[in-house]
């Protein structure tokens, strides 16, 4: 079946000497992954190695088989060609932190128009302001309503967060996060994107951070720390 969608990039993996396996998150279709002959070719193609950096938004067309199999892109180019992203080292550092979230997170071959357009949305707000300190940690805790495990913020007045239940609790138990740690993520909760920077201090960017890889990790099977993550805490230091 053809098919004409946006995609976004979230990884890409070397095949061979010349060639690429690339997963899209698609509008259409959800997760797909891709076979990219010649993606290194000194030759002239339209499937240029460029438009496979983490986190590009793409309009393909594809030849989709449905069959669990490899699928093909017929015609490729830039949904949106990023103005700061790929050149502002901390922008580019955020995203391959998130690029490889989302690759533990997102599993299911399954539409999910509204996380694309949330995924979209976002990273066309990253790519056009300059204060982004709290962008990836406001990202990270949207995008749990998409997967299903957003906090229950019906008791956001009792003192502690309970990470297993993914609910505030009047008693601290074994699972639960600090007072202060549930304080910061109740602010946390609270930020949209264009919310002031300057909220939280550096350590509490790293406390939050840990609490939210830890939040995923025990809501989502098989999910796995980043290994970006100690570049991202060294542009964030």
């Amino acid at each position: 079946m053809l098919v004409k969608t946006k995609a976004i990039v979230i990884s890409s993996l070397k095949y061979q000497e010349k060639s690429l396996i690339v997963k899209c998150f698609t509008q259409s279709d959800g997760l797909k992954s891709y076979f990219v002959q010649s993606a290194f070719s000194s030759k002239k193609t339209t499937q240029k190695i460029a438009y496979f950096q983490p986190l590009t938004i793409l309009e393909i067309e594809a030849s989709h088989k449905n069959k669990g199999t490899l699928e093909h892109f017929k015609e490729i180019k830039l949904a949106t060609a990023y103005q700061t992203i790929n050149i502002d080292i901390i922008k580019s550092t955020i995203v391959i932190f998130l690029s490889e979230v989302l690759h533990h997170s997102i599993q299911e071959e399954e539409k999910n128009e509204h996380l694309f357009t949330f995924l979209e949305t976002a990273l066309l707000w990253l790519d056009t302001h300059e204060e982004t300190a709290n962008f990836h940690l406001i990202l990270l805790l949207e995008i749990t309503k998409f997967l299903g495990f957003y906090p229950d913020n019906s008791d956001t007045d009792f003192p502690f967060f309970e990470m297993n239940e993914g609910q505030f609790s009047l008693l601290h138990g074994i699972s639960c996060l600090s007072e202060h740690e549930t304080h910061l993520f109740k602010k946390l909760m609270n930020l949209k994107f264009d919310s002031d920077q300057k909220v939280f201090a550096g350590i509490e960017r790293q406390i939050l951070l840990k609490i939210l890889l830890d939040y995923y990790s025990i809501h989502l099977d098989g999910f796995k720390k980043p290994k970006s993550l100690d570049v991202l805490k060294e542009v964030f230091s």
